[in-house]
């Protein structure tokens, strides 16, 4: 129940590479894994590009992208790793959201002993949640 209206997650390593996609709700678009990879690499390089293209040093790249269907919230952690999310577009605190999912996965991946750092999440009390 907590992640309804959220229609997909997806974490993304420092270098682009997505380790973790998973889709909530029959309102999420259906796609193959390589488009999910493509998504992720591609959002990768467009937060890189936006990060630059800021008239500040301080820009952190892109936070919020709004369609009229859809809403894309973005928490990048300070190791570079990024968590994306899209949701309905009248969904409101994805930013309490997305660091609600930080914190689980601080928690259920990071001091997971099996796990390699930035390498695909297949972690069953991640998913859980």
């Amino acid at each position: 129940q907590r992640m309804s209206q959220i229609f997909s997650l997806y974490i993304i390593n420092k270098s682009g590479g997505l380790i973790y996609q998973n889709d909530y709700g029959k309102d999420a678009p259906k796609l193959q894994m390589n488009d999910h990879l493509r998504l992720g690499s591609t959002f990768h390089g467009l937060h890189a590009i936006t990060s630059n293209l800021a008239p500040t040093h301080s820009s952190t790249g892109i936070q919020v992208i709004e369609t009229d269907t859809f809403r894309l919230h973005c928490f990048q952690a300070p190791t570079g790793t990024k968590f994306f999310i899209t949701a309905d577009k009248n969904r409101t605190n994805l930013d309490n959201t997305l660091k609600t999912i930080y914190e689980l996965y601080t928690d259920y991946v990071l001091k997971n002993p099996f796990y390699e750092l930035e390498q695909p999440i297949h972690c069953e009390l991640f998913d859980v949640y």
